[in-house]
């Protein structure tokens, strides 16, 4: 069973189309007991920070989160599930988060005031090095962001990718162990985001030599 997991931040049914269209079956659950029976797990994600964890704490699905991801689950984390990954955000003022990946999340500061913020619509990114969630998806590929936040991670060799904007690069994707994640949406990015997630429903963390270790 592949869970989508709901925790009313999500743009679910997206996601849930997207991987029908690749002949799979997701299940939209906030159900901690369903969450840790997946063979795979998506955390996707929109909205604030602040009231997704408040959520997650109310439901029991960080518990759940950190026990998947810690029994070796698949897991792929979208937008604010991947930004929800890290340690904390400066987000509503400052809020503490899952901690599954060193780091924090920041607000884009533009060096340049014209600079829109949110960061919204198709942007490239740059691979860093090879990861079976990259396999048949071209360097520099274009992917569909919408977000004022992004990752500062502060273990370099958990960033995949890097895409520039506001006058600097920020990671746009991140993976360790069998944890990967993506600050773009791969369900709103055609072809090369249904790759990616193609790639997600067959990958075995830990058998492929391109994965680098936690």
């Amino acid at each position: 069973m592949i869970a989508i997991i709901d925790y009313q931040a999500g743009n679910l049914t997206s996601v849930q189309l997207a991987l029908e269209s690749l002949g799979a079956v997701g299940e939209i659950t906030a159900d901690p007991a369903r969450l840790r029976a997946a063979e795979r797990v998506l955390f996707p994600g929109v909205g604030a920070a602040g009231s997704a964890m408040r959520t997650l704490r109310a439901t029991g699905l960080d518990r759940a989160i950190r026990e998947t991801v810690a029994a070796g689950t698949p897991f792929l984390g979208i937008c604010l599930g991947t930004q929800i990954l890290f340690e904390t955000s400066e987000e509503d003022g400052g809020v503490g988060l899952l901690g599954l990946l060193p780091g924090r999340v920041r607000r884009f500061r533009p060096r340049d005031p014209r600079t829109k913020i949110p960061h919204m619509g198709w942007n490239q990114m740059r691979r860093r090095h090879p990861h079976p969630l990259l396999a048949d998806v071209p360097d520099n590929s274009d992917f569909y962001f919408v977000h004022s936040y992004h990752p500062d991670p502060a273990a370099p060799a958990d960033i995949l990718g890097l895409t520039d904007y506001a006058g600097g690069a920020f990671a746009s994707m991140v993976a360790r162990g069998n944890l990967a994640a993506t600050q773009f949406h791969v369900e709103k990015s055609g072809p090369v985001g249904l790759q990616l997630l193609r790639n997600f429903l067959n990958w075995q963390p830990g058998r492929d030599p391109a994965v680098p270790p936690a």
